[in-house]
């Protein structure tokens, strides 16, 4: 009868034993999550739901836009820019001041597109009349490669103003890595790991370089950049695909 208690004591402990490092093992996995998602990163975009975005000044997402291979993809409307009419631009519907954000994109060949951050819904007026722009561009074969000055057009440029050097695009169909760190008005872009501009909101040179810019012409207080704004992603009448969209508040 001894033998028979000892046998099932010894049982009961292997058993409970079992249990607590079957349970440790959980709230060390659990543990490892909540350290990830302490670090700060938030996901905007995991692959599988559009979930938290819309088109500028509406409530839906645009009919251009879809979610295609664990990307958003905006589908080539054929008529470039004015085919974009019936897509348009979307956006993450929070606000960021201070900020971290990371994704990848690929261009479309010919294509052309854009990322806008700090920008500002405005009933009527694309969001681009109040964001600065981190170009996406495929520089062999779109135009604006050639146009602007010194390659301010070209892909991970500050569009039309500053030229990303050094000019480290990957060709058409290839992913791009794209950073943007913005903190109390000093902005970086960085492009496949090098940073590749850096400049200074609301300062005498950033009010002087767009004075001397085409966009006053489009809006009178463009350089009035807003200190907290969306992150929009352009619709340009191109092939545009973006994914692994994370962003840190700093």
């Amino acid at each position: 009868m001894k033998k028979l208690f000892f046998i099932l004591l010894t049982a009961v402990l292997i058993i409970s034993v079992s249990c607590q490092n079957k349970k440790s093992k959980e709230e060390a996995n659990d543990a490892t999550t909540e350290t990830v998602q302490d670090d700060g990163w938030i996901t905007l975009f995991d692959g599988t739901s559009i979930e938290g975005w819309r088109g500028v000044n509406k409530d839906t997402l645009p009919g251009a836009w879809t979610i295609v291979d664990g990307t958003i993809h905006c589908i080539e409307s054929g008529l470039g820019e004015a085919g974009a009419i019936n897509g348009g631009d979307i956006l993450y519907d929070k606000k960021f001041s201070n900020f971290h954000l990371k994704l990848e994109w690929k261009i479309g060949e010919g294509g052309n597109s854009g990322i806008f951050y700090l920008g500002q819904e405005v009933e009527g007026d694309p969001i681009w009349r109040t964001a600065p722009e981190y170009q996406i561009l495929d520089n062999e074969k779109h135009l604006d490669a050639m146009l602007g000055v010194d390659g301010n057009r070209q892909a991970g440029s500050l569009y039309d103003l500053l030229p990303a050097k050094p000019q480290n695009t990957k060709p058409a169909g290839e992913w791009n890595t794209c950073e943007i760190l913005v903190y109390d008005g000093t902005v970086v872009h960085k492009q496949n790991g090098a940073a590749v501009v850096e400049y200074h909101l609301w300062t005498d040179h950033w009010n002087t370089m767009i004075a001397n810019s085409k966009f006053p012409e489009y809006n009178p207080n463009w350089a009035e950049v807003a200190k907290e704004g969306y992150i929009s992603l352009q619709d340009h009448g191109h092939d545009v695909w973006f994914r692994n969209i994370v962003i840190k508040e700093m």
